[in-house]
């Protein structure tokens, strides 16, 4: 009984272009890319026009796309291989200093804490209570040492964009290498490498109704970029393994589809998600939006229920058939509070209560109006129920 899926951001369904376009490499049609036969070739051909199609999407060169398994190799492979290339021309050489923020996805953030365990000098940028880097900040933190700036364009659990064109002029003063994640935002609000004067900018296919086990790095040209993977001379030696070809052409039909709806589908996403906020704030007591005032992408809105454990709206909201999700990552069986959400102000207890609902290219109006009929007398009941619980008499009431 699904009556929504509400998160997009945790993953897109395949578009039914996307899954078309894949078909005759998953039937067998198409070889490896790398056999000079004809299935081969036809392999590599599909691959060359996938690769076309995302550099459009970013106003790239097809030769600055490095396919991928998705956003995690690519995070990883820009930063790493950006620094093992540095290290290589700098023999001897005390690490370089680093610069991140507070609020990235894991993908970056545990890199940098594993980069910093092994004696690399990193700089953790803070953000303002609406979740934005301040360039100031990245300005003051930049050292003759500094080697790489990381930065998220969009963050995934909030929509909040960063000023990422401001930083990326920042760091090419600086000459100094610049990365983004720009997972979250690629599809939502427009992304060129070019204009945030970035070096090297992650994305992933499942964002963008592409399937999973699919991404790409962008390399900007003349940027040495040392593999992380070896193997063949795959990727232009940048990416060894055979080429996940049904994907990388799911990719690029993804990327298509992206470029052709463009500002009509970052609109029509926008009024999805402002009709939700709006009902929601009119009907619901003590609730907020995470990052309101902020500039968002336009498919996301993460909203805070005081008085609720988000981890159980989740739960009720899946079994009236909406698919949803929470800011918070179960470890162990322990429920602990979003790193971001901490890393903006809030309290643990606020934290606990935020619930993201994130929207497609497959999602309407009607959806929106279906969680409205659901949604406030389940956050009601469970108020009650909290309330009611030994020892939680202030639970709603509480920030």
């Amino acid at each position: 009984m699904l009556r929504a899926y509400l998160d997009n951001n945790a993953s897109s369904p395949v578009a039914p272009e996307v899954l078309e376009a894949m078909l005759p490499a998953l039937r067998g049609a198409l070889g490896n890319a790398s056999s000079i036969h004809q299935r081969g070739q036809a392999a590599k051909a599909a691959i060359e026009q996938a690769r076309a199609e995302a550099a459009e999407l970013l106003g790239a060169q097809p030769t600055e796309i490095v396919f991928t398994s998705g956003g995690t190799e690519s995070d990883n492979l820009g930063i790493r291989g950006v620094l093992a290339e540095w290290a290589e021309s700098h023999p001897g050489a005390p690490l370089p200093h680093l610069i991140t923020s507070r609020i990235e996805h894991h993908a970056v953030l545990n890199v940098f804490e594993d980069l910093e365990r092994a004696g690399h000098p990193v700089t953790w940028l803070r953000v303002s209570p609406g979740g934005r880097v301040d360039p100031a900040e990245v300005s003051a933190a930049l050292r003759p040492d500094t080697a790489l700036v990381s930065v998220m364009m969009a963050n995934n659990e909030t929509g909040v964009l960063q000023p990422i064109a401001e930083i990326g002029a920042l760091t090419r003063a600086a000459k100094v290498r610049f990365h983004v994640d720009a997972v979250q935002a690629l599809g939502k609000v427009p992304v060129n490498p070019g204009a945030l004067h970035c070096d090297l900018l992650s994305l992933s296919g499942h964002k963008i109704h592409a399937p999973a086990g699919i991404g790409a790095l962008y390399v900007r040209r003349g940027v040495r970029l040392h593999p992380m993977i070896l193997g063949g001379r795959h990727e232009r030696d940048r990416r060894a393994g055979s080429e996940n070809v049904p994907g990388i052409v799911g990719l690029g039909a993804a990327a298509k589809l992206a470029r052709e709806s463009g500002e009509l589908e970052h609109a029509r996403l926008a009024v999805l998600r402002d009709r939700l906020e709006a009902a929601v704030l009119e009907r619901v007591p003590d609730c907020g939006v995470v990052g309101a005032g902020e500039p968002r992408v336009p498919n996301t809105s993460n909203m805070y229920f005081d008085g609720i454990e988000a981890e159980a709206l989740v739960i009720a909201l899946d079994l009236h058939g909406f698919c949803v999700s929470t800011g918070a990552a179960c470890t162990s069986g322990a429920v602990e509070p979003s790193h971001v959400l901490l890393a903006m102000g809030y309290t643990r207890q606020r934290a606990r209560g935020c619930v993201r609902f994130s929207f497609g290219r497959q999602n309407h109006q009607g959806e929106v109006d279906a969680l409205m009929e659901t949604l406030p007398p389940l956050i009601e009941r469970q108020r009650k129920v909290a309330a009611g619980a030994p020892g939680n008499k202030k639970l709603a009431r509480s920030a």
